[in-house]
């Protein structure tokens, strides 16, 4: 019996109307307070993310389409950004590889000092970036404890691109492996069994069982230690050592220029690596869509 038939076979009280109908705009749900949670978390949106970005966006219109190209795409500006996004690229692609070993020792095995490597990978979120800077560029420099054995062999790890790619490695690993981990928990150890029992070696079970299964959440990881190293500040200045057109980031520069008042071409660049991050992103969620889509 449908609710129409058993509404129109109700008995009607004396003097009742007709009974009302919960529009269809409005369904129940599972949580209550929907609207409230919704409103709120646009507004906590609004003003921590979309505010900030717009009022960048602004300050970079005031300038002229001449002046904003001249301030964002001069020569130096230029060379920061080669410097910054193709360091923290390069330092992404290392994370993804050495994330998934990482990753994979920490599921698959057990081993003394597990727990202290657990609590060693989530190291970069807690520590300042300030002190691992200093830490990184105490190791890596010329009489450090690592960069003395690396200079004989002709090898600088400290004040160049090197030292900006040593640094975003450190800060953009546990993207990688956290963002791993539990895709390798959830995938069972029958799967790699039945491939083994079918005949399948262990690089051909790799290839064509574990990779692909990995593959989505690997470019979650990419893209957010991508991400993380264009931006990030802190732990690169002390190791970088910030020379014009060699070893400047462009989040430097854009200090640099607010601290010489220009603030408009500050918002120039700020917004040049605002649309180049924005833009990587959405190429990243397009792949993994389609991942998605034939997984």
């Amino acid at each position: 019996m449908t609710a129409e038939t058993a509404a129109a076979i109700r008995p009607k009280l004396p003097g009742a109307g007709p009974v009302a109908r919960r529009p269809l705009f409005r369904r129940r749900s599972a949580i209550p307070g929907f609207g409230l949670t919704l409103g709120v978390t646009l507004t906590i949106l609004s003003l921590i993310v979309l505010i900030p970005l717009s009022a960048v966006a602004l300050k970079a219109a005031e300038l002229s389409p001449a002046e904003f190209a001249a301030a964002a795409f001069s020569q130096r500006a230029m060379a920061a950004y080669r410097l910054t996004f193709g360091a923290a690229f390069v330092a992404a692609a290392i994370n993804g590889v050495f994330g998934v070993l990482t990753a994979w020792a920490l599921v698959r095995y057990d081993f003394p000092g597990k727990a202290l490597v657990n609590a060693l990978v989530d190291l970069p979120f807690a520590l300042p970036t300030a002190v691992a800077g200093i830490a990184l560029a105490t190791l890596y420099s010329p009489n450090g404890w690592v960069g003395a054995y690396l200079t004989p062999l002709g090898i600088k790890a400290a004040y160049n691109p090197i030292g900006v790619t040593i640094a975003l490695i450190f800060i953009g690993l546990p993207f990688v492996v956290r963002t791993i981990e539990p895709v390798l928990r959830d995938l069972s150890d029958d799967v790699e069994e039945a491939a083994a029992s079918l005949g399948a070696g262990r690089i051909s079970t790799i290839a064509r069982i574990v990779l692909p299964a990995l593959g989505p959440s690997w470019l979650t990881g990419f893209a957010l230690a991508f991400a993380r190293g264009v931006g990030e500040y802190g732990s690169v200045i002390f190791i970088a050592g910030n020379m014009p057109y060699k070893s400047e980031i462009a989040p430097l520069l854009i200090i640099i220029q607010l601290e010489q008042f220009e603030y408009a071409n500050a918002a120039a660049i700020a917004v040049v690596m605002l649309g180049a991050s924005f833009l990587m992103l959405l190429v990243i969620n397009a792949v993994q869509a389609w991942a998605r889509r034939f997984s």
